[in-house]
């Protein structure tokens, strides 16, 4: 049996089996209320219960082991799925990762549409996941996109001030017109969020009438694409990982 290793205070048992890489942390809660978790020997089901260094935690009847922490950012392609695997066999963000990397169970923080490329974090801290992805979190995340026709500023005003999607209100947005195409009919901007909700910069660009034709995300936080072509992905620099923490 091997005893995992956790800071000399106590923490809450979800954070720890994040910080372990067995999920993200909301992932972990469930599989807590399932459960699914022993500590000592005992099933443990309180989210609130703490845990030290000398417990004894299993999940699914495995012990643990804190692993090496590992963080990617990846220019995605088009034409992938943002997940670890898929019931359907279709290609996944996984597939694009060297058998090397994949040992250490690394998953994606968030999402990306199948038909959206750009910045995808990957990782196997659940910590930094679950910061990242809280819903009170107003992180940027900068999108480029090409939309239909030729848009308006009565469209922008919109998007700024937010527009009601799904039955609520987003919230304010950032606008940049990047440049304007009469001849083949469309516009190039970039949008910058604060939310991460479902195919939300395409919802709030039909929504004021401008179809999107092509979206990539640019930036999330502090990381960009600089340097990585499509498909590629690098590990994060110390300082750049320090900075997500801070967000």
């Amino acid at each position: 049996m091997k005893v995992i290793v956790v800071d000399d205070n106590r923490e809450r048992l979800q954070k720890v089996l994040a910080a372990c890489g067995v999920a993200s942390r909301r992932k972990c809660e469930e599989y807590i209320t399932a459960g699914r978790v022993k500590v000592n020997g005992e099933t443990v089901t309180e989210l609130g219960t703490k845990v030290s260094k000398k417990d004894l935690i299993q999940v699914d009847g495995k012990y643990l082991q804190r692993e090496e922490l590992v963080y990617y950012v990846m220019n995605k392609p088009t034409g992938y799925l943002t997940t670890v695997s898929d019931p359907k066999g279709r290609r996944t963000v996984m597939d694009l990762l060297e058998p090397e990397t994949k040992k250490k169970r690394i998953f994606p923080i968030g999402r990306l549409d199948y038909d959206t490329s750009g910045v995808l974090l990957l990782t196997n801290d659940g910590d930094l996941s679950y910061r990242l992805t809280r819903s009170n979190k107003e992180i940027e995340k900068t999108y480029q996109v090409r939309v239909e026709g030729i848009i308006n500023q009565t469209a922008v005003t919109n998007l700024i001030k937010g527009v009601m999607i799904d039955g609520v209100m987003t919230k304010r947005a950032k606008i940049e017109i990047l440049g304007l195409d009469r001849v083949n009919n469309s516009t190039l901007l970039t949008i910058t969020i604060t939310e991460g909700r479902n195919r939300q910069v395409r919802k709030m660009c039909e929504t004021v009438g401008f179809p999107v034709k092509k979206l990539k995300r640019i930036e999330f936080g502090t990381i960009t694409l600089e340097g990585l072509s499509v498909g590629s992905y690098r590990p994060l620099k110390p300082h750049e990982i320090k900075k997500l923490y801070s967000l």
